[in-house]
């Protein structure tokens, strides 16, 4: 078994966008000409999570409306009093959620549902950079 590692970086405006992140992973398990293995997605800081999602804009938005009612934006925090950054929503979705996933790698390709793609959660209260590290550890 080898391992490859490769950082991306995708731009987000925050409040839980999802962003689709597939092609740019798939592209990452490419770079690696490995056959079989397993791919792992992390976000780099605490502030965002990796999941899989259908995405498709009806369901973005039910997730990102439920992710309000679990943690609301306009909910004081103990974090955000002591720090002034009114970001304590961000942490506890991104905790609640996890922050990466492990995808396996077959016959050189993602083994991911037709309807399904990997994303990434910016539950930030601001626009940012999201660094993403992608993993690949395999075998041609």
């Amino acid at each position: 078994m080898d391992i490859y590692s490769e950082e991306i970086t995708i731009n987000s405006e925050g409040f839980s966008e999802i962003t689709n992140i597939t092609e740019k992973v798939a592209s990452v398990s490419d770079h690696s000409k490995f056959g079989e293995g397993l791919v792992h997605i992390f976000p780099i800081g605490s502030t965002a999570s990796i999941s899989t999602i259908e995405f498709e804009p009806a369901l973005v938005q039910d997730m990102k409306d439920k992710l309000e009612e679990f943690a609301s934006r306009d909910q004081t925090t103990r974090h955000g009093e002591t720090w002034g950054d009114d970001n304590g929503f961000s942490h506890m979705r991104a905790t609640m959620m996890g922050p990466g996933i492990t995808v396996p790698l077959h016959n050189g390709g993602l083994v991911l549902g037709t309807w399904q793609q990997i994303v990434i959660f910016n539950h930030d209260n601001r626009r940012r950079d999201r660094r993403i590290f992608v993993q690949v550890i395999g075998k041609e």
